[in-house]
């Protein structure tokens, strides 16, 4: 481009050395005006740096904590890190970019990147005096440190103009490393409000959000966490959350699961929020949710398991996520294994064989020895609060994968660690020991209903009774029935009819009547069926047995 107006000959940054001219940054810009026009360059290494710029180029700026503050890049986060990339700016001489005030407070009022509606009103035009154009101005030639800019201007400007030099310098085409130099300098000033501090949050999120949406590289991303850090903005968990969703929503599910994984890699210090329950929320348990919240449950869990195997430290409260997540995938692969009993008995598919069922009994041990596994990290790690937790999830676990035993004892751990169970779940795990008939559990837990009341009692027996019906017990079934009526307990018609339909069938296949017979009596006895004609016949004499009961 041939530039023959002396008026709009570009003015090299006196900060810049004269060797760094076009041809060694890699982009040049020219303003005329509020025109701007930028063409690339090939980058050059430069032998004339003082330490000071060598130090601007250095990789480490960033990481040192802002040892070096004048490095700035034009264009806002477009995923070029201050500390990778040297942008020359240059300028006209007379910085004319804003023409008049009305045309500037316009020119000031169109975001592209940051949606900052709440903050910028029609009455903010009123607020933006001439010394808030001038600070503008001053900055933007870069040739002072802006903290000498705004010490010096620090009376004549308000608290809302410099809360808008940050807005205005958030916005995209802007040079975004003066906004966070601009926010250093409140910090340090201590004026930093809590409307600023949500104003330069609002701002950040935008960063981060643009960074994201145009496919700039995770590594960017994390680059951006620590830049704002540096300068007094301890990155939010709310923040580490709004990163994983936009990954998320995009469909990048491997992007989220890399910035997680560089998050702790880094070491990345964030401030945490509680969540309901009073545990503290990280990025891993975050994306650890939005993976469970899909139904993605055993990729939920190895996403934890693998994090804390290779050496990096997730938040405990990823531990639970991750447990919760393997209780919802014992609890789907025992919908999907009824759903295929059901077919099998309506002969729809084949019966399981021996490699079938041990593969089911393969992969849901190795579900439950994942959960363990997170059971005891949260131990190690956690606090002793988080104990009732971890056993409650314990026992969920055994009661989908149908292990009496093991619930039973998770049961009696809740109590101990203070966190007494539901009575739900008493007859849940009452109910699987019988239909494995666990005899020595049943009794333990059998005996809190001894002090129960009625209603209580019939409910417990009731669910014992179920349990049986589910095994096959019926011996058991019935007497538990006999049981309950001689408390004057009533079971209900299905589970009565359930009982005498297994005898039935039993009869049929051993002969045997005493349990069926002894049962009718009492049901009768109770007025709970009617006097019954019961016959038995034997093929081998073809002889027919009849009895009334």
């Amino acid at each position: 481009m041939q530039l023959n107006n002396s008026s709009a000959r570009p003015l090299l940054d006196p900060g810049v050395p004269k060797c760094c001219a076009p041809w060694c940054a890699p982009c040049w810009t020219l303003i005329f005006g509020n025109e701007r026009e930028t063409k690339p360059a090939p980058l050059r290494p430069c032998s004339s740096f003082n330490s000071k710029q060598r130090t601007m180029a250095s990789a480490q700026s960033l990481t040192q904590c802002f040892a070096v503050k004048r490095y700035r890049f034009s264009g806002g986060f477009l995923g070029k890190s201050c500390s990778r990339v040297c942008n020359v700016i240059y300028k006209e001489k007379n910085p004319s970019f804003v023409v008049a005030k009305s045309g500037k407070v316009r020119d000031f009022r169109l975001f592209k990147s940051v949606q900052l509606d709440q903050y910028v009103t029609s009455d903010d035009e009123d607020e933006m005096g001439e010394s808030f154009f001038e600070a503008i101005e001053e900055l933007e030639r870069m040739r002072r440190e802006p903290s000498d800019v705004l010490e010096e201007m620090n009376d004549r400007l308000s608290a809302r103009e410099l809360q808008l030099v940050l807005v205005y310098f958030s916005q995209e085409g802007r040079d975004s490393w003066c906004a966070l130099e601009v926010f250093e300098w409140l910090r340090r000033e201590n004026r930093v409000d809590k409307e600023t501090m949500e104003l330069m949050v609002s701002i950040m999120c935008g960063w981060l959000k643009r960074l994201i949406e145009e496919g700039n590289d995770v590594a960017d991303v994390i680059d951006l966490l620590v830049d704002v850090d540096c300068v007094g903005l301890k990155p939010s968990f709310s923040m580490m959350e709004k990163v994983i969703s936009l990954y998320w929503e995009m469909g990048e599910k491997e992007n989220a699961v890399l910035f997680v994984k560089e998050v702790l890699k880094r070491g990345i210090v964030y401030s945490e929020e509680d969540d309901r329950d009073g545990h503290k929320g990280g990025p891993t348990g975050y994306l650890a949710w939005k993976m469970t919240a899909d139904g993605n449950y055993r990729d939920s869990v190895k996403f934890v398991i693998q994090l804390r195997e290779s050496g990096l430290k997730p938040e405990v409260y990823s531990y639970l996520i991750a447990m919760t997540a393997v209780v919802k995938e014992l609890n789907e692969l025992g919908k999907a294994l009824r759903k295929l009993k059901a077919f099998t008995r309506a002969g729809l598919v084949a019966e399981f064989d021996s490699e079938d069922v041990g593969l089911i009994e393969k992969y849901q041990s190795d579900l439950l020895a994942d959960g363990v596994q997170l059971s005891n990290w949260v131990i190690q790690e956690g606090s002793s609060t988080l104990c009732g937790v971890v056993h409650e999830r314990l026992l969920a676990m055994y009661i989908f994968s149908g292990r009496g035993l093991e619930a039973e004892r998770q049961l009696w751990e809740m109590k101990l660690v203070g966190k007494e169970p539901d009575g739900d779940l008493y007859d849940i795990v009452l109910a699987i020991c019988a239909s494995r008939k666990e005899t020595s559990a049943i009794a333990r837990l059998l005996t809190r209903t001894e002090v129960s009341s009625s209603l209580s009692k019939k409910k417990s027996l009731s669910w014992l009774l179920r349990g049986y019906i589910k095994g096959g017990h019926f011996t058991d079934a019935a007497e538990t029935v006999i049981k309950m009526l001689d408390l004057g307990l009533f079971p209900d018609y299905l589970d009565r009819a359930a009982v005498l339909h297994g005898l039935r069938k039993r009869i049929q296949h051993s002969g045997t009547v005493d349990t069926y017979l002894k049962l009718c009596k009492r049901l009768s006895d109770a007025n709970l069926i009617e006097s019954c004609l019961l016959y038995l016949y034997i093929k081998k004499h073809k002889l027919w047995i009849l009895r009334t009961v």
